[in-house]
């Protein structure tokens, strides 16, 4: 089969110990009925939240430790293309298959989905869970259609600033909030230069709570850059998660909208 690179995996039988190097598809693993296969994962695997008692962490996102993965003598290496770096993947193949996921869109995710159903023989688990997020993204597309757009800077990282730009899945999120991405004259999550003595113009901020742990205290950080703007925590997993926790992101965008969105929504209309 191939993976969403278009490369070509070779599996003779269905894959029975699963090495998950991202936490999104680990979450969506589990999901499918699979956390029995899982033998490996990262210290970043945190849902479900038993998973890091019960499973051999291998390491992080962008560096694991090859003979802890040598040793659980895997069937498969699930990796994704931003996640993961080039190097780990190309030692990586040499212990095992490695599926590499690549996920800009709600369409790559439902995609990644339906290869994993295929892959781990979960065709109905799969379709289940496709059809479920395309009908809350139906629903939330009808929730949100009426609502203003509003332009909108999502900080991923501090010191130095970061942010998420075009093609990455978080600035998709944003689209389908109708968060017009401040910074989307820029690509992927480039490190931006801000400065006291020029103010700027977003109308709303958005601190991600990962990978930089963003807290309450960091909102006054960035008030001195963004004096006009709403600043608020947001949770990262529900702008930058795919797989099965599309799910959930829904219901979280609602809550946003009927809460600290509410003022900024009504006074832009």
């Amino acid at each position: 089969m191939k993976d969403q690179l278009n490369r070509t995996i070779q599996l003779n039988k269905i894959p029975k110990r699963i090495i998950s190097l991202v936490p999104s598809q680990t979450e969506l693993l589990c999901d499918l009925g699979l956390e029995s296969s899982i033998v490996g994962i990262t210290k970043f695997c945190v849902h479900p939240n038993q998973l890091k008692k019960e499973k051999t962490i291998v390491g992080g996102t962008k560096d694991v430790h090859f003979n802890k993965i040598r040793a659980l003598q895997p069937d498969l290496i699930l990796c994704n293309k931003e996640e993961n770096t080039l190097e780990m993947i190309q030692e990586l193949e040499t212990i095992a298959p490695v599926h590499i996921s690549d996920i800009c869109t709600i369409e790559d995710c439902l995609e990644l989905i339906e290869m994993y159903g295929l892959m781990f023989s979960r065709e109905k688990k799969a379709n289940e869970i496709s059809n479920q997020i395309q009908a809350l993204h139906e629903d939330f597309k009808e929730f949100i259609k009426d609502k203003p757009t509003l332009k909108t800077a999502y900080f991923i990282w501090k010191k130095p600033w970061m942010v998420a730009a075009k093609e990455t899945f978080i600035d998709e999120m944003m689209q389908l909030n109708k968060f017009e991405n401040y910074f989307g004259h820029l690509k992927r999550y480039p490190e931006i230069e801000l400065y006291e003595d020029k103010e700027e113009t977003a109308e709303l901020v958005l601190l991600s709570s990962e990978p930089f742990p963003f807290k309450e205290k960091h909102k006054e950080v960035l008030r001195n850059y963004f004096p006009k703007a709403k600043i608020l925590v947001v949770d990262g997993e529900a702008f930058s998660w795919y797989g099965s926790r599309l799910i959930k992101a829904f219901d979280y965008f609602k809550s946003l909208y009927q809460g600290p969105l509410k003022t900024i929504v009504s006074n832009s209309r």
